[in-house]
């Protein structure tokens, strides 16, 4: 899920001021230039010192729980940081191997996969979705059901709202911890609902077109869509601590902090005793993995650098529409928001659920790409917008590049 667009400086959060003491932050060093000749442990070990300080810095800040940040330079540099807390209460510090759920920068699988299915001419952007499942006993009853394209879906044009945000759902959610949800379930409350606009003829983010996009790839895959983003994704890039989101309990994963009024009414501290308060397997692929921020900036750097899909994909995944709430000049392609920062063109995505932030990014000039990940969304709390943060940092890692 998102809420909003956390990647682009322009988008902001309106973030309310607490007074709670946070002590002094460590001063940052002062970035500078590499210099020629300098040797490669002398580059990294300043590199290192300097994010490591920022990071704290801003983290105090903020007043984030904790951060994980990691980013891979243009020469396949990787650098993965953590500052601040997995568990307040326990006093542990958070690391880098520390995994959080991805919120819907899991999307990004799936929209790989489709885009992969589209090269292979298994799958059309342009054709109805009712190709695929005018069958399914449900179709008829979504909204714009017959005018629907798959690209529609990929773009969140479609005029499906957000059923993860529907009262019912929510209180059914709170209601059954444990349930495995079908597709159909997650449909029923859209079921002969008025559209907010006609398909094609709008823009409104919602985990929903998701939901029946996997529905038409469940049918083109031969394997589960899990094991489709294993075999096709999580395994060639080597990305061992990402997993698919589909039990409460959770391996390595951070306490979350959702605060006091999550729109799920999911409870502040997101795990008690080893396990997650719902069965996260509802998000599918509305997003549904856990990973680290390093296996997303790695991630990041093989989805938009061209090491997963080719020229023509990648050119049509950027193929964005104006995006409404998501910050000015930021755009939504497929599965990719697009959009500028003062570090020029920015691809990504951004992604909450309940108990974290998350973030993935590429930037396009200077080739860096970027995962971070926050133990928290509970919004009121933050002095400072994630998008914020990560410029700062990503601005100094761009000063400390060795390229």
């Amino acid at each position: 899920m998102i809420v909003r667009s956390l990647s682009f400086v322009a988008s902001g959060l309106l973030l309310a001021p607490l007074s709670i003491a946070q002590g002094t932050p460590p001063a940052a060093p002062a970035a500078r230039a590499v210099q020629a000749g300098e040797p490669d442990e002398a580059v990294a070990v300043a590199r290192r010192a300097a994010l490591q300080a920022k990071l704290d810095e801003l983290v105090l800040a903020a007043n984030f729980p904790g951060v994980n940040v990691a980013f891979v330079w243009a020469d396949g540099t990787t650098l993965a940081l953590s500052s601040g807390s997995a568990d307040r209460e326990a006093q542990r510090a958070l690391t880098p191997g520390d995994r959080m759920f991805t919120g819907s920068t899991g999307k990004t699988f799936f929209a790989a996969l489709a885009l992969q299915l589209v090269a292979a001419k298994k799958l059309e952007l342009d054709a109805p979705i009712s190709r695929w499942l005018e069958a399914e006993p449900w179709f008829a009853r979504l909204p714009n059901a017959k005018a629907i394209t798959v690209r529609m879906l990929m773009n969140h044009t479609s005029g499906l709202v957000r059923y993860e945000l529907d009262e019912r759902f929510t209180a059914d959610l709170a209601a059954s911890p444990d349930k495995v949800w079908s597709i159909e379930d997650r449909l029923k409350y859209l079921f002969d609902a008025t559209p907010p606009f006609e398909a094609g003829k709008g823009w409104d983010y919602s985990d929903t077109n998701y939901i029946v996009l996997g529905a038409i790839l469940e049918k083109l895959c031969e394997h589960s869509l899990h094991d489709e983003v294993r075999a096709r994704f999580l395994e060639p890039l080597e990305l061992a601590d990402t997993e698919p989101a589909i039990r409460r309990e959770i391996a390595r994963c951070a306490q979350g902090y959702a605060g006091a009024r999550d729109p799920l009414r999911i409870p502040d501290r997101v795990f008690d005793e080893g396990r997650y308060a719902v069965n996260p397997q509802f998000e599918w692929t509305g997003g549904g993995f856990v990973t680290t921020a390093r296996d997303l900036a790695r991630w990041a750097r093989a989805l938009y650098d061209g090491e997963v899909l080719d020229a023509d994909s990648r050119a049509r995944m950027q193929e964005a529409v104006e995006a409404p709430g998501l910050g000015r000049n930021v755009e939504y392609g497929l599965g990719v928001i697009v959009g500028e920062s003062r570090l020029g063109r920015v691809l990504g995505h951004s992604g909450f659920f309940p108990g974290y932030v998350t973030e993935m990014g590429y930037l396009v000039e200077p080739k860096l790409a970027y995962g971070m990940q926050i133990n928290s969304s509970d919004f009121a709390t933050w002095k400072r917008a994630p998008s914020s943060v990560l410029m700062e940092l990503a601005a100094l890692a761009c000063a400390t590049s060795s390229k």
